[in-house]
């Protein structure tokens, strides 16, 4: 085993990209140069280290994140591969939160797409260095220049090249060092570069766009500044600014290549050493001491007390429940305690490992730095904070996606109904994007998640892991109901059954709010006529009632419930009443709000020949869909719009059809709107039909 780094020459980083940007391969080309493995997977030969799920190999596409750690020139890079799919993000976005740096791949074709803009906005909100690696240079199509300007005018106007390419398309072959004014050009598949003058015909421009990169640098460093003044500065100063603007988030280094044919990889690792941050060079993480308001905080030193944070659990068939984390500060043996505020529980760590893909390696110990998983820790989720018992802290917890599609799931026999209850538990446990709910009255289950493809891959986890066949319902959209106007309504529940009596009786308004508000409730009822004991058990009757639904049988959002008074009876009222007559008032005060639904509008991007584009806006038209903006993109044509989420069930397979299977699209969930009344009374007829709304 290589001796351990120092701390500061460690390097945390996420690989992020859209979907077949090639991510993976540049992530397998990395531990190919860093000795990880002797030999790069393929996606397209189903034999990546680090796409190691049945399903990833089979579609070629990253479902679930994987970590691993490799070594390059002194440094420890401790790399976690995220998914590219929108369905998928809850990988992303914890990932985000448990990283020091980024590397963001683009494609050299496809340039800014949709998932780099998500994965760009999630992290500006970290503060997170990223450098920027614009791949697949050697395809039909690549145009870096075109690519460059796409990342200015979409994601930041601070990104500045260190690299031009040599060659176009399939003659790409190498790329110009800026800084170090060179050559370097990969020939007939070789793993070293040769190193040579720069070209004639791209003398100009390089010196021209080390000028550039020089004032970019200048700009943020005025002893840089002053020192280019009086005389030309070294490489080993350059570089020492531009790592320091690169952390400061001032600047963005970008970089090319063809992680295919590894073209680029290693000056791209030698950016990652160079200029992203280690984790001493990133502010201590903040928490709050549990069950006060005192921030605290915990610095990267081994020496501090104990701060760790779980962003993954995986349930693994060989040694069951394992927790990924993230140690912030401090140290722990094999066997040590730590304590879960969230859970409020002390638990033994029984074993650590440090995961390469889905490969273990055992160690004794974990310390400030370290990515690893945990044997024996079995009350974390997702999100928690895991420290030292005698020096207690709570982290911000994670924030992930609603789901927007959801499925019914029915066992195959009544012996398998327990089951399937136990499997679908475990699933949640790892994903917080997947939501199961069980309805008592129709008796379904119901399994929530952010995509068709979430959904389908779940599935086929029920069938592969578990050995279950659950029959599944087509695809149904997570509709929600709103009010439009203010409306107020009585509950009144009163009920004399001989003995001690019922009554309660509140007075409730409801209105609406702007989008993504939910379900505000306050309180205006005078204490005399209501007291405190009761407004409680009303508030829980009434968002009991709002998440039953009123007229679809859909969660409702976006109101504020007011309580204005109340009456009750010294000898027959009781808690429950006040529940039931919430309910019961909420209920009828939304009918009279004039209610509706509302329904996911999802973001749409595509790609398409100019030759199907009618055909693609006249079909986009047909569903209720509109058109936001055409860009041409070499050959191509990129159309952005909104679509109805119940409108694109099976839109791959009718995309496919009008473009003759060139075209290419993804869907990001976008906001909530309301339903046109027509298709909300289809909407509540079909519900009925189904059975769904039943006794409600």
């Amino acid at each position: 085993m290589k001796q351990e780094a120092p701390i500061h020459r460690v390097r945390i980083i996420g690989i992020f990209a859209h979907v077949d940007a090639g991510k993976t391969t540049t992530s397998e080309a990395i531990l190919y140069y860093t000795g990880r493995v002797h030999r790069a997977g393929s996606v397209d030969k189903g034999d990546t280290q680090l796409d190691w799920m049945e399903q990833e190999r089979e579609r070629g596409i990253t479902i679930t994140s994987a970590a691993t750690a490799c070594h390059w020139k002194g440094h420890r890079i401790n790399l976690i591969d995220t998914p590219g799919h929108i369905d998928f993000t809850a990988e992303v976005v914890r990932s985000i939160r448990v990283i020091d740096g980024a590397v963001i791949v683009l494609c050299g074709v496809g340039g800014v797409e949709p998932q780099t803009e998500t994965v760009w906005m999630h992290a500006n909100r970290e503060n997170l260095p990223r450098l920027l690696f614009i791949n697949k240079l050697d395809r039909l199509g690549a145009d870096f220049d075109r690519v460059l300007q796409e990342v200015h005018e979409h994601l930041t106007p601070n990104a500045v090249p260190l690299q031009l390419p040599l060659g176009h398309e399939e003659a790409f072959n190498g790329v110009v060092d800026l800084i170090g004014r060179r050559a370097l050009i990969w020939h007939d598949g070789a793993d070293e570069p040769i190193v040579a003058p720069i070209p004639d015909r791209l003398r100009a421009r390089a010196a021209e766009a080390r000028q550039a990169l020089l004032d970019a640098i200048c700009e943020t460093d005025d002893s840089l500044l002053e020192q280019c003044l009086e005389q030309e500065p070294d490489e080993a100063t350059i570089h020492a600014a531009l790592r320091r603007a690169t952390i400061a988030g001032k600047l963005v280094p970008v970089l090319c290549g063809a992680s295919r044919e590894r073209i680029g990889v290693q000056p791209l690792l030698d950016a990652i050493t160079a200029y992203l941050p280690a984790p001493v060079d990133m502010p201590p993480v903040l928490g709050i001491v549990p069950g006060s308001e005192e921030i605290v905080e915990r610095p990267d030193d081994p020496a501090a007390p104990l701060c760790a944070s779980a962003f993954k659990i995986v349930t693994d068939p060989h040694v069951g429940h394992l927790t990924w984390v993230r140690v912030f500060s401090g140290r722990l043996n094999t066997g040590g305690t730590l304590y879960n505020p969230r859970a409020d529980a002390t638990e033994r760590v029984g074993r650590i490992y440090r995961m390469h893909g889905n490969r273990r390696e055992q160690v004794d110990h974990m310390a400030a730095s370290d990515v690893v998983a945990l044997v024996g820790v079995k009350s974390a989720i997702t999100g928690d904070t895991l420290c030292d018992p005698a020096h207690p802290i709570m982290l911000e917890t994670f924030e992930f996606p609603e789901p927007v599609i959801k499925v019914a799931l029915q066992p195959a026999s009544e012996q398998e109904r327990e089951k399937l209850h136990r499997a679908v538990k475990r699933l949640c446990d790892e994903d917080p994007t997947l939501i199961s709910q069980f309805d008592p009255e129709t008796e379904e289950m119901t399994l929530a998640g952010m995509g068709e493809l979430h959904l389908e891959i779940i599935i086929d986890r029920l069938r592969r892991e578990f050995n279950l066949a659950p029959q599944v319902s087509p695809p149904q959209v997570a509709y929600r109901e709103t009010v439009r106007r203010t409306a107020e309504a009585l509950g009144r529940y009163k009920k004399q059954s001989g003995g001690r009596g019922h009554f309660a009786e509140v007075s409730l308004r409801v209105e609406p709010l702007e989008r993504g508000q939910g379900v505000v409730f306050e309180n205006l009822a005078p204490p005399a006529n209501l007291p405190t004991e009761f407004v409680r058990p009303t508030e829980m009757g009434v968002r009991a009632a709002l998440e039953r639904g009123v007229i679809a049988g859909y969660p409702v959002t976006d109101v504020r419930v007011t309580l204005l008074d109340g009456k009750f009876h010294e000898v027959d009222s009781a808690a429950m009443d006040f529940e039931i007559a919430g309910s019961m008032g909420v209920r009828e005060a939304v009918r009279r709000a004039s209610p509706t639904l509302l329904e996911p509008i999802m973001a749409v991007d595509m790609n398409v020949n100019e030759a199907q584009m009618g055909a693609v806006v006249g079909d986009l038209s047909r569903r209720r869909g509109s058109v936001r903006q055409m860009h041409v993109r070499g050959s191509m044509r990129h159309i952005t719009g909104y679509v109805p989420l119940a409108e694109t069930f099976g839109y791959a397979t009718d995309l496919r059809s009008l473009t003759q299977g060139r075209g290419t699209f993804t869907l990001i969930f976008e906001r909530y709107e309301p339903v046109p009344d027509s298709i909300v009374r289809e909407i509540i007829q079909q519900r009925l039909k189904a059975g769904k709304l039943a006794r409600r």
